[in-house]
């Protein structure tokens, strides 16, 4: 049982971590077209632009509805990451136990 379940646990915190990296990214992308960096007229800034919010979007959103947003400052994805974070503890612990 344990010969399948760690491998299995080990691609769920792989996971995490890449949905990790992509909460990171899009964070990044969306303040460098904020502030005129880069060109969302670009369409390759404007294909990963679009994947990244398709990606992260609809769990950002979920928080967005719980959390209120504090003075023009939008905190879901510090949140997210927070989540994130969390999951994988609790995976790492959880293979920790099953060794």
């Amino acid at each position: 049982m344990n010969t399948v379940l760690i491998p299995l646990i080990q691609v769920l915190y792989a996971a995490l971590n890449l949905y990790w990296w992509a909460v990171i990214i899009s964070v990044v992308l969306s303040w460098l077209v904020s502030f005129n960096i880069i060109n969302t007229h670009n369409r390759f800034v404007h294909m990963v632009g679009s994947a990244l919010h398709a990606i992260t979007e609809p769990a950002l959103r979920r928080i967005r509805g719980v959390l209120p947003v504090m003075s023009g400052m939008d905190f879901s994805p510090i949140v997210l990451i927070l989540i994130i974070y969390f999951f994988q503890l609790f995976l790492v612990q959880l293979i920790i136990r099953l060794s």
